[in-house]
């Protein structure tokens, strides 16, 4: 049985996982390598997985695709583990995807940024309460790729069925406007990974999803109950270490301009080398350059001696 809203806020208050999708040669999905890191992270302590989410090549996924990497999840995981399945497109199309989400058990729909070119923030505030009316499963909206007010953050912590809000803008200052404005039973999530889990907390983010955490989760651990208890220092010391490795996802790679456009490579190499699975990255992602692989590797040594040093 999927998890209750209350159970869900609480599962939210802390770190996000993403279920990244592992291809084969073929670009075949490999669900048992798939299960293999799921269950493998749950045994690390974590408790929130993202399926079919951006991370997890969503955009790359097709429908019935998406369905079948929430399936995955969800059978992998046990009970008490939160499933938020992606969701993104047309009304139709979202909703026809929530109900086959909601037939596998999904705990919560995580709605997609929108890929619309030109959004209006009454539509896009009406796009998700069309969503909310086919399920009565809770709805996470990532909000990402667009810079709206903070009124359009507050009303969208009053959307009926809105129990969490992933917040990826490189804007506390918004985020706390809008935390303060909204909704007090909305838990918000720093959607920009390790790095601005502290400056996002002190504003009132209550959980974060994962960068480095997502193929070394003991350091989203070690960070998350650092900033429950009030320790700033040791948050901050946890969150530089995270920094190299996080500044490498950030870069263009070979022959583009484009920033990030290493970043789900970079972490499934990281998976890789923590002896996950990552695999192959489907169009219009690109795998790493060999020099790339390289430089993968030297942060990873790093960042796995400061782990050691820091957290043992």
């Amino acid at each position: 049985m999927p998890l209750s809203d209350q159970q869900v806020r609480s599962r939210l208050q802390g770190v996000t996982v993403g279920l990244l999708t592992p291809f084969d040669d073929e670009y075949e999905i490999q669900h048992d390598k798939l299960a293999e890191n799921a269950r493998q992270l749950y045994d690390a302590g974590v408790r929130t997985f993202m399926a079919a989410a951006n991370i997890s090549e969503y955009h790359s996924l097709a429908k019935s695709e998406r369905t079948d990497v929430v399936e995955t999840g969800v059978q992998a995981l046990p009970s008490d583990a939160c499933v938020l399945a992606g969701v993104g497109g047309s009304t139709a199309e979202a909703q026809e995807l929530i109900g086959a989400y909601d037939r596998l058990g999904a705990d919560a729909m995580m709605i997609m940024p929108p890929d619309h070119t030109y959004i209006h923030e009454r539509g896009l505030l009406e796009y998700y309460r069309e969503l909310g009316t086919v399920t009565g499963r809770p709805l996470v909206p990532y909000v990402r790729g667009f810079d709206p007010s903070a009124e359009y953050l507050a009303r969208l912590t009053r959307i009926d069925g809105v129990v969490g809000i992933k917040y990826a803008l490189k804007d506390p200052v918004k985020l706390g406007a809008g935390i303060g404005a909204g909704a007090d039973d909305v838990v918000w999530v720093d959607g920009l990974a390790e790095p601005f889990a502290v400056s996002f907390w002190a504003e009132g983010a209550e959980g974060f999803s994962a960068g480095v955490s997502n193929f070394r989760p003991e350091i989203g651990l070690e960070l998350y109950d650092a900033l429950s208890a009030g320790d700033w220092e040791r948050a901050c010391q946890i969150r530089n270490i995270c920094l190299p490795y996080q500044n490498f996802r950030d870069e263009t790679g070979q022959k583009n301009e484009i920033e990030g456009a290493i970043s789900v490579s970079a972490v499934k190499k990281g998976l890789e080398l923590a002896g996950l699975n990552g695999g192959a990255v489907r169009e219009p992602i690109r795998p790493l350059a060999a020099e790339e692989e390289h430089k993968a590797e030297e942060l990873y040594d790093q960042l796995d001696d400061d782990i050691e040093s820091l957290i043992g």
